[in-house]
């Protein structure tokens, strides 16, 4: 495998699958969940994602030195389950016509002065290979700042207009000068640029920014070539295209999955979602993966942190259903930090508090998520309702139950009939007893029942 997918020893069938099999079951009129009926189950899946990522914006960490500071962290990012640290822009931005944008690249082989030196980023790197982690570097292949040296020393590598004034991608993004892939110089120097951060410092991959803006062609031969220098290194494509697989991409981004999760959680129709989500799991190539989360730096920038699902502990709510729906989940920087409300400005250079007890919160999360791995690649069934999002996976002997509030009050929750008083471990805070027939579920409240 190239990329951070666990194999189970079961039939593939992604492809088999259609959006009827997820069929969920609803409310009755007086707005108390009705007697939960299952879906059809689905057939076994044949792969599961075992790994978490961890975005990390160096300007929520430190004003300066940051990549040292986010290197003190790794011990809490890799105890609270995460496996690859994605480090948003680390490269000298440009100054000319700068907005502050990470994503203005003036040097591709220079780090950024205020995130620190080479040897800061060595060090890093290798501590997070000594606690077994991977790191991968946010890519920006379409454009670069208006004084990045290419600008002078390579106009061809430039698209420009009639009067042969290098060009912007668009009329909103004015801070930064579009590539030209026509150009075999682009080309060259660009996969140059990739290979020197794999060979200098070790890293194991890259998040590709506004993939589409940059040919096929392109991709196809710069990833091959990544891969020649490690066969296994992750390449994450920012789009919703499954076309960019064929590239090379282990991965791509369920763009709908944040912004639909959010207005379940608002409009109280979760079960159409839970839906939604596992029809998209079933439409996935076999071996590839899709990247899913409650906020990543855009969505946080957009909306309000504590608003989006509802109030702030809605956010983990909404971490409980893209770590347990399938695909490649993500912690957010931020998601983890104390007291953050507002609009959360990746532009900014704001250190956020880093929270014990939100640290704590993920790692129950994530250590249920990895411990059923293989149940979750079993038959799936949803017994949503209304506010409630209820589903099970089921395979051999085991049954996973997620059972996750998506209102901001407390809501009663009648169990799946044929799951009531059997014995299960709820896997968030480590008690077992027979299921009841109703779960009394807190504001935003969840819960994570494993039978073996």
């Amino acid at each position: 495998m190239n990329l951070i997918i666990r194999h189970m020893a079961l039939p593939a069938v992604f492809g088999l699958l259609s959006a009827a099999a997820f069929a969920s079951c609803g409310s009755d009129g007086d707005g108390e969940p009705a007697l939960p009926g299952p879906s059809a189950g689905s057939e076994a899946v044949a792969s599961v994602n075992t790994d978490v990522i961890y975005q990390a914006n160096p300007r929520f960490f430190a004003k300066t030195r940051s990549l040292s500071e986010i290197e003190s962290q790794l011990p809490r990012i890799s105890g609270m389950g995460c496996d690859v640290l994605w480090l948003m822009p680390i490269m000298e931005p440009g100054e000319e016509r700068s907005i502050g944008s990470p994503y203005c690249i003036k040097d591709y082989k220079k780090i950024n002065p205020a995130y620190g030196t080479d040897a800061d980023l060595h060090s890093l790197v290798t501590e997070i290979h000594r606690l077994g982690m991977r790191v991968i570097l946010d890519w920006v292949p379409n454009h670069t700042s208006f004084d990045n040296p290419w600008t002078v020393t390579n106009p061809e590598r430039y698209k420009k207009d009639a009067a042969g004034n290098i060009v912007s991608p668009n009329a909103d993004w004015k801070d930064v000068a579009q590539l030209d892939y026509s150009s075999r110089s682009t080309v060259d120097a660009m996969i140059d640029a990739m290979e020197y951060w794999v060979k200098e410092f070790h890293i194991d991959g890259y998040r590709c920014d506004y993939t589409e803006g940059v040919p096929h062609e392109f991709w196809k031969e710069a990833l091959a070539d990544l891969r020649r220098l490690d066969p296994e290194m992750i390449l994450l494509a920012e789009t919703s295209s499954k076309d960019f697989y064929a590239d090379g991409f282990d991965m791509v981004y369920d763009w709908d999955f944040a912004p639909a999760m959010a207005k379940a959680f608002w409009q109280g129709k979760i079960s159409a979602f839970v839906t939604d989500a596992r029809a998209t799991i079933a439409s996935l190539p076999a071996d590839k993966s899709i990247l899913r989360y409650a906020f990543n730096h855009d969505v946080a920038s957009e909306h309000e942190f504590d608003r989006y699902f509802g109030s702030a502990d809605g956010v983990k709510a909404a971490y409980v259903l893209t770590a347990m729906l399938g695909g490649t989940p993500m912690i957010y920087s931020g998601m983890d930090a104390e007291g953050v409300s507002g609009k959360l400005s990746f532009f900014d250079y704001s250190p956020l508090t880093f929270s014990d007890r939100l640290t704590a919160d993920y790692t129950a999360i994530d250590d249920a998520y990895k411990s059923t791995a293989g149940v979750r690649g079993g038959s799936f069934a949803d017994y949503s309702t209304g506010d409630v999002a209820a589903f099970t996976y089921r395979t051999g002997a085991e049954t996973l139950l997620v059972v996750v509030n998506t209102a901001g009050d407390t809501r009663s929750y009648r169990t799946p009939i044929q799951l009531t008083g059997e014995p299960f471990t709820e896997l968030i805070d480590g008690s077992s007893a027979p299921l009841p027939v109703s779960l009394q579920l807190a504001p935003y409240g969840y819960n994570v029942y494993l039978k073996k």
